[in-house]
């Protein structure tokens, strides 16, 4: 009896012969045909994970789901290499009440708790990094990363009902839209001077799934956020030099038991890697 394989495709159980859609070929051909296939699957679930462009890593590790301190890590590593721990570690903070499933790479579609607006908490999974927002005219000496130093027209809506939602946008301070005091990217606040955008609920944004979520300055040893992931001044300056756009830097979160379960699979720094770290930071 000729047995064919089958291949499952969004619930639906497809024959390769319908696929194909011609008569009964040579098991050779069929069975290159099917190494073709598993190895397109692969790639899929691969893409799952860190990109293969991505070179630059910054890896946050909470203890739990609920903890608001952590640690942060700097990678590098050559294109189709292993990662190698170039910084780190140092303290950070993440949301006043921990950390949720974000939505950018990798991580929406994990069961559990997502983030949402106003919810206080961190996203978790695997998140491109954006443009490099600031006070001063240009970025720190020896930094190089796409940069835009914002003024008083300058905001970022947190507002679900708004068409920019979860979009930098310039206005007209003179005829700012309605509740935009809450958006502002200028306020001279000095935790502001500094930041760099992570890219989560971007592509494109949910509304009421979270929003200007960034890495800045700590207001304090003990002082966590509403989402974003802070630390001193001079570590995050340091983090800023570092970036090189061409390297396609991304960040990862996760609290320390997804990450021993997820770290193979989504491509991330062996565990062995963290041990004998070397700290640029308090």
């Amino acid at each position: 009896m000729r047995m064919w394989h089958h291949v499952r495709d969004r619930g639906k159980v497809i024959s390769l012969r319908s696929m194909l859609n011609v008569k009964p070929c040579s098991q050779v051909s069929l069975c290159s045909f099917v190494m073709c296939l598993l190895m397109l699957l692969g790639i899929q679930t691969f893409a799952d994970g860190v990109p293969d462009d991505c070179t630059q890593l910054m890896l946050g590790i909470a203890p739990t789901w609920n903890s608001m301190r952590g640690e942060l890590r700097l990678f590098e590593r050559p294109r189709g290499g292993d990662w190698n721990v170039v910084a780190g570690p140092f303290s950070v903070l993440f949301g006043k009440n921990g950390l949720a499933w974000g939505t950018g790479i990798a991580g929406q579609n994990e069961p559990g708790l997502h983030k949402k607006e106003r919810d206080g908490r961190a996203p978790a999974g695997i998140f491109a990094i954006g443009e490099v927002f600031g006070y001063d005219a240009q970025l720190p000496a020896s930094a190089d990363y796409p940069y835009h130093q914002v003024t008083d027209a300058d905001i970022w809506s947190d507002d679900p009902r708004s068409p920019n939602y979860n979009r930098h946008i310039v206005i007209d301070p003179k005829n700012p839209p309605d509740n935009y005091t809450h958006e502002k990217m200028r306020s001279g606040d000095f935790a502001y001077h500094w930041l760099i955008e992570i890219r989560h609920n971007s592509d494109p944004p949910v509304p009421g799934a979270g929003s200007a979520i960034f890495f800045h300055i700590r207001r304090g040893v003990n002082r966590p956020t509403t989402g974003c992931t802070t630390m001193a001044q001079e570590n995050l300056v340091k983090v800023i030099t570092w970036l090189r756009a061409k390297r396609h830097p991304c960040y990862a979160l996760l609290p320390a038991g997804e990450y021993e379960n997820k770290w193979r699979a989504w491509n991330l720094p062996s565990p062995d890697t963290l041990r004998g770290d070397v700290s640029m930071a308090r």
